[in-house]
């Protein structure tokens, strides 16, 4: 009795179950019997408030903390405080790293967060060391007076394959910093990025970078840029990124020179979506400048294009991760995600109104990206098709330039034909479908569109051989022309002449751009640019020459469909279109390369390269014989005779009705063939 009086007494409880000992200060429970329950609650402790509050998601999803210091980057400005601009650069001049440095030295990025390319968030980027998608970051810069304004900075990237990305950024930007290496001078990307920002009457700001570097010569490129582009580079901004030099007097110049959007937040609404992605939790996440008006979290807007209409269940900017806002009005620049899990619904160019008061006329959008190479990709295993196509939709979301159509393969079975705009953007977009959605495909050689002129009048465009009409239906085919300007030093001018000559190229012009640095402008088939051009363009020039191209448009030429065929049965994936002078060396290869892969068979295997009936390559598979005249150990020769007869007659009937297997393995070796010998 004693003990149950001791066990419910809250005193003797008090005593018995917290002991104090110099070895261990938490308090150790006694063990109390199973039917018996303690009558006294220690009330807890408070929890500590949180330094940091949580007011938005990454796009990873995960929470992202906002300190005061991005408190103070969201905090609201004036519009003529905001400035909007972009970075433009030949690829590999310090783009991404002055992005860097002026991420630090605004504060918008803490110094123990910063690391290299710190807004290419892609392995694939960090990689290559290339910009492949725009990127967008908000920066609260205090200017000599003490002022806040808003910089809205679009990091651009600088391939010439990519160059619809950068439209895009100029069309959301009032200004531009045109970043030139002061130790390799104008480049073929600088100038076609300048024609662009000069076509969307942007403020330039010359910026020299690399100015530590010892062979940097920032007089002479200053001088080059005046005369090639035509700037005037009295103010130009001398600058070192990787060393933090002329940093704060870029930034001094962004806000004095770059003039601010105009004041239209009481017009109806108007944001031009410039890019967006798709999340598998959330939905197409846009990105959009705002042109007119004003747009709050839970607003019903209206995608004009496609007529939709959305709650805006999320509101924000990038910072350069993405940050909750309360509103957003003209001039800005940020992101809505509105649960839109359709990616047709929200495309790139389309223009946001309210659902309740819709603006009166959309605004221009973009041009169409125009295709310049196509490929067949196709799935290893059948059975992910509908992956790929999904995979396809969601990506041509995020890469607007992306265009794709379904196709059938005798061989490879179910597939697409993509259109890119260069090769290095059809080997992105096949490693960023590799990575990101773990498929295993197979491309096969990459070509171009043709025209064909019919002999009844008809233009029939062609990206794939097996489309071509038969000869006797074609009048003439036209191939795509493209203008291409290299500049080189001048002791390199021979070899690149002689590339180009070897790629039935016309000679246009050269011109000494400076005393040691010429142009060379040629007009080129596009469909010579598609095999190695490029990196012979490098190795020739030992890395100086650097090269853009335009399309000009389409002229006729000596075309013509080179097939294949396997013991006389054409194989319609491996045809290709070939110039005339260029067909039996392309046959002698892909016939050899076969020979070597398709395993020899009961009988002999003709292996040919035709040009409609005519061979004009061939070779041929012996057939594994068996030794019929190995128990004929004697006897008489008729015997023998009889024998080697019958043998004779079961390989010609095997042959007449037999079929040859091309294994997968010999088609992707012949289509890589394809891609080097084209």
């Amino acid at each position: 009795m004693a003990a149950d009086l001791c066990f419910h007494s809250p005193a003797f409880l008090l005593s018995t179950t917290t002991t104090t000992t110099p070895q261990r200060s938490q308090p150790t429970t006694a063990f109390l019997p199973f039917f018996s329950k303690p009558l006294l609650h220690l009330p807890k402790p408070p929890r500590p408030k949180p330094k940091f509050q949580v007011l938005s998601q990454a796009t990873t999803g995960a929470a992202q903390p906002t300190s005061q210091l991005g408190h103070d980057r969201l905090s609201k400005v004036p519009i003529s405080h905001i400035r909007n601009f972009c970075i433009i650069a030949h690829i590999d001049h310090g783009k991404s790293t002055l992005a860097d440095k002026l991420l630090e030295m605004t504060g918008t990025v803490q110094k123990r967060e910063m690391k290299e390319q710190f807004l290419d968030n892609m392995d694939l980027e960090r990689e290559r060391g290339i910009t492949i998608k725009l990127q967008i970051a908000r920066m609260r810069y205090k200017f000599k007076n003490g002022e806040p304004f808003c910089l809205n900075l679009i990091d651009t990237p600088g391939h010439v394959d990519f160059s619809y990305e950068v439209s895009r950024s100029l069309a959301a930007c009032e200004g531009a910093l045109l970043v030139v290496d002061a130790s390799q001078g104008v480049e073929a990307q600088t100038l076609a990025n300048v024609y662009l920002a000069l076509e969307n009457n942007l403020e330039i700001i010359p910026v020299l970078n690399k100015i530590d570097l010892p062979g940097a010569d920032p007089d002479t490129v200053m001088k080059e840029i005046e005369e090639v582009i035509g700037l005037d580079c009295s103010n130009a901004i001398l600058c070192s990124a990787k060393e933090g030099i002329g940093i704060t007097e870029i930034l001094d110049a962004i806000v004095e020179r770059v003039p601010p959007p105009v004041d239209t937040a009481e017009k109806p609404l108007r944001a031009l979506i410039f890019d967006s992605y798709y999340d598998p939790y959330r939905g197409v996440i846009v990105y959009f400048r705002v042109i007119d008006g004003k747009i709050k979290k839970g607003d019903r807007v209206y995608f004009m294009a496609s007529g939709k209409d959305y709650c805006a269940d999320d509101l924000g900017v990038l910072s350069p991760t993405q940050f909750q806002v309360g509103e957003l009005y003209a001039g800005e620049v940020g992101y809505l995600s509105a649960s839109i899990r359709s990616v047709a619904d929200a495309r790139v160019g389309d223009t946001i109104t309210h659902h309740s008061r819709k603006a009166e006329s959309s605004l221009p959008g973009y041009e169409e990206a125009t295709p310049m190479v196509f490929c067949g990709m196709f799935p290893v295993d059948a059975d992910q098709f509908p992956e790929l196509r999904d995979a396809l939709e969601k990506l041509q979301l995020n890469d607007a330039a992306l265009k794709f159509e379904p196709e059938t393969s005798s061989a490879m079975g179910f597939g697409f034909r993509c259109g890119f705009l260069g090769l290095l953007h059809m080997e992105i977009v096949q490693e960023r479908l590799e990575r990101e959605y773990n498929l295993s495909l197979i491309t096969t050689a990459p070509s171009v569109v043709y025209k064909v002129i019919c002999v009844n009048g008809e233009v029939v465009e062609c990206s794939n051989p097996s489309l071509l009409p038969e000869p006797g239906k074609r009048k003439s085919i036209e191939e795509p022309i493209v203008k291409i300007e290299m500049l080189t030093p001048k002791e390199y001018i021979g070899p690149l002449m002689e590339l180009a000559q070897d790629r039935r190229a016309e000679f246009k012009e050269m011109k000494f751009i400076a005393e040691n640095r010429a142009s060379l402008t040629y007009e080129l088939p596009l469909a010579e640019m598609v095999g190695d051009f490029f990196d012979q363009l490098k190795s020739r020039s030992k890395g100086y020459a650097s090269m853009e191209y335009t399309f000009l448009g389409y002229k006729e030429s000596d075309l013509i469909r080179l097939d294949i065929q396997i013991n006389g049965d054409p194989v319609e994936p491996l045809a290709t279109i070939v110039h005339k002078d260029k067909a039996y060396a392309v046959g002698r290869a892909l016939t050899l390369k076969l020979k070597e892969l398709i395993p020899r068979q009961m009988f002999k295997v003709p292996i040919q390269a035709c040009i409609g009936t005519k061979v004009i390559a061939s070779e041929a598979l012996s057939a594994i014989r068996k030794d019929v005249l190995a128990k004929c150990y004697g006897g008489d020769i008729s015997r023998k005779k009889k024998l080697l007869k019958k043998q004779a007659e079961g390989k010609k009937r095997m042959k007449a009705i037999g079929k040859v297997d091309v294994p997968q393995e010999a088609f992707m070796a012949v289509l890589k063939l394809e891609k080097e010998v084209l």
